[in-house]
């Protein structure tokens, strides 16, 4: 295994709060390490529900400010996880968030209006190559993204996705766009994922105790069958610091919101174990549970 200075880890992620929700304890667990971790953000979230009133004025529909403080929200964030290198799609403001509403099936779709600069409307070539410069220069041996769904269906989310599987395909490709960098071919390529097992498992556990699953019914909706997934993170310690970046998000995340409420519920693993979908490159060595315990596992 190669030294873990030289490993290096980039996630793309559609909004800020998006990587703390879904990778913050591999995220912090991996800085811990030692390994390089660089954070690709799409969107500064400009169409995110404010939940904090007095900050009410930022809204999209009104100063149309948001975008601007969750930038300074995910710096916070990042401070907690221990992240360094964090880089906006394109540059910040490049590509904005393009907002969504909610299916009668409980699944986002595209709103019915988005404004022109939305992430959703970007050239995907276009938005490819901003993705490939990076990746050129950072050499990531692995990367992770959304499944092609984006997890529950946000348009930004599929569009990250999108965007990921093009640019890390152009990146190996030496002819293409010389003057992005040389070539660079990543060796795996993860999806984000969550266990079906284990969600149903906190489901009937809140049940038992007469208590309403309520957001936990949602999330097992976006939950994977446990034979699609290649790996499962274990960064139970980082649990606490990938609970404290989500407090970084006021505008985003109740305090008292289920992330917080539920975290018993899903038992020793909580928040803090993650897991992935493999969907480039070679699995490496799994554990007793079928599953790699790293994800630069079998990389040499």
């Amino acid at each position: 295994m190669t030294d873990a200075a030289q490993q290096r880890l980039l996630l793309v992620h559609a909004h800020p709060d998006d990587e703390s929700i879904g990778t913050g304890a591999t995220m912090a667990k991996y800085v811990s390490m030692g390994r390089g971790v660089t954070l690709v953000t799409c969107t500064a979230g400009e169409m995110g529900e404010v939940l904090v009133p007095e900050l009410a004025y930022l809204a999209a529909d009104q100063e149309d400010r948001l975008g601007e403080h969750r930038r300074g929200e995910i710096a916070d964030a990042m401070k907690v996880l221990g992240v360094t290198d964090h880089r906006w799609l394109g540059g910040f403001g490049t590509y904005r968030d393009s907002g969504m509403q909610w299916h009668d099936e409980g699944y986002a779709i595209p709103a019915d209006d988005t404004h022109h600069n939305a992430f959703w409307n970007a050239d995907l070539g276009k938005a490819a190559d901003d993705l490939v410069q990076i990746i050129r220069e950072v050499k990531p041996q692995v990367v992770v993204t959304y499944n092609p769904f984006g997890g529950y269906g946000h348009p930004d989310h599929i569009q990250a996705h999108r965007v990921s599987m093009l640019g890390t395909a152009l990146a190996r490709v030496a002819a293409h766009r010389r003057d992005l960098g040389e070539a660079w071919d990543v060796s795996k390529l993860y999806w984000t994922a969550l266990s079906q097992t284990s969600i149903q498992r906190a489901i009937d556990t809140l049940q038992a105790g007469g208590e309403d699953p309520g957001f936990l019914s949602m999330i097992l909706m976006m939950a994977s069958p446990d034979e699609d997934l290649a790996a499962r993170v274990d960064a139970r310690e980082m649990t606490e610091k990938k609970l404290d970046a989500l407090r970084a998000y006021p505008t985003q995340v109740a305090a008292d919101g289920p992330f917080f409420q539920r975290s018993d519920a899903l038992g020793d693993g909580g928040w803090g174990e993650e897991y992935y979908t493999l969907a480039h490159g070679t699995r490496g060595p799994v554990g007793d549970d079928g599953l790699e315990a790293d994800l630069f596992a079998g990389l040499v």
